[in-house]
Order: C-alpha cells, then structure tokens, then sequence
C-alpha cells in the first residue's frame, strides 16, 4: 500500500510493503515477459476505455487485484465491458496473467505498480465501478494513514466514478472494518446500498469469492461487503 503527501492524495511519497516474494517459475516468467509488456496500461497519459481498448466502454477499476481471480471473473462475465487493475506484488500480476491466458479474455488491462498512479490519469466520472477487497488492514494505529480507504484517495476514486456508478469495498479485518465505516460515514457523494444487515454479511451476486476470502473464511474469520453508489452531483 501506499503513503501519499499532505494534500496532494496523487502524490506517491513511499510504497509499502513487500513487491515480491517467491522467485517466479518458468510460466509467470514467460507471461511477465511477454503477455504483460501486450496489455500493460501506459506509463503516460490518459487511462481511458478508448486509449486501452480502441472502443468507448464502461470502465471498471480494481485496486490491489491480489492474484487477480476476481477481476478475471468480472472480466469473463462482461465481455463487453474493459477491466483495469493495478497490482504492486510481481507474483499477483503473474497470478492474473495466468487468469488472462487460460480464459482468452482480451478485456483486461494491468499496471504492475500503485493503483492511484493510473486512477489519477482517469478522466474523472469515466468509471462505472471501482473494487477494493481485501486491502492490506495496517492494523497499528500509527499506521493508519497506510491505507488506502482515507480520505485523499476515497476522494479520487468518487472524482473518478460516474453518477450511478459502484464501489465495491470488502475486508476480513475488525480494525479495517470500523476505520473504513468511519471514512464513509462523512462520504455526502455516496450512497451505502444497504437496508439490512444480511447485506453486508452475504456476498452480493457477481462478487466473485477471492482465494484470500476463502482463506479467511477457512480460518473462522467474518467477511463483510460493502456497496457504495456514486450519487449525481
């Protein structure tokens, strides 16, 4: 995850975290190497459906796509619609690739790096969704500017929704949960899409279960699902 500058919420002050972990094998190495450099989002310019696809579509954003099995999912789903996500972790982007190899999906494009470096360049109210499940929680107070749900980059992800549009907020972690419910309670631009607690408690249909929530699940922990609609201005 990443720490931004005061005041400026696009402005990349240090990335946190670990970028890489077990050497790459053989297939993640050929896929880094050639399937990447082929659907990498530009390093300058606007990140749009047209500049990335030729074609004017809606436009999904995942942030920290993990190992990518959701964003393939939603991918597989849509066709016609373009997905972009952004992963720091080199072994999750080979994990994607392989997601994007083995279901020929020719709808996803993907920056190896931080996610508010490409949201920055989106025209803004160019997204019909933005996803952010699982971030890493930062559970110390005194990391608690770490995280990606505070209040500089929640403003860009709603600059850069469409009125209408969705985002999708999901963690495991308690500490995560009630700072991020914090955040959004002083959200005016979005609507919680929530009338009981069975819907935040159930995973709402087309929210494909990640290899990570399955994990939490396994080891007995709660998983909670948030929907966020971007209210016109």
């Amino acid at each position: 995850m990443t720490a931004y500058k005061k005041g400026d919420p696009t402005t990349l002050n240090r990335l946190y975290g670990r970028s890489r972990g077990k050497s790459l094998r053989g297939r993640q190495q050929r896929l880094i190497d050639a399937l990447l450099p082929r659907i990498a989002v530009p390093g300058e310019g606007p990140v749009t459906a047209r500049a990335l696809s030729g074609t004017d579509r809606p436009l999904h954003f995942e942030i920290g796509f993990g190992s990518g099995e959701h964003m393939a999912a939603r991918a597989d789903l849509l066709p016609d619609h373009l997905f972009v996500g952004a992963e720091p972790f080199v072994n999750g982007v080979a994990a994607a690739l392989a997601h994007i190899e083995d279901r020929a999906l020719p709808n996803i494009r993907l920056h190896h790096g931080d996610a508010l470096d490409v949201l920055a360049r989106m025209p803004d109210g160019s997204l019909s969704f933005v996803y952010l499940l699982h971030p890493d929680p930062w559970p110390k107070a005194r990391h608690a500017k770490r995280r990606m749900m505070n209040p500089g980059p929640v403003d860009l992800i709603a600059a850069k929704l469409k009125p209408g549009g969705e985002f999708r907020f999901g963690t495991d972690h308690p500490v995560y949960l009630r700072h991020a419910l914090m955040v959004m309670r002083e959200r005016a631009e979005f609507e919680w899409l929530c009338d009981r607690p069975a819907d935040f408690l159930t995973r709402p249909g087309g929210w494909t279960e990640t290899r990570y929530e399955a994990k939490a699940r396994a080891q007995g922990r709660e998983v909670w699902y948030f929907r966020y609609r971007r209210r016109e201005d």
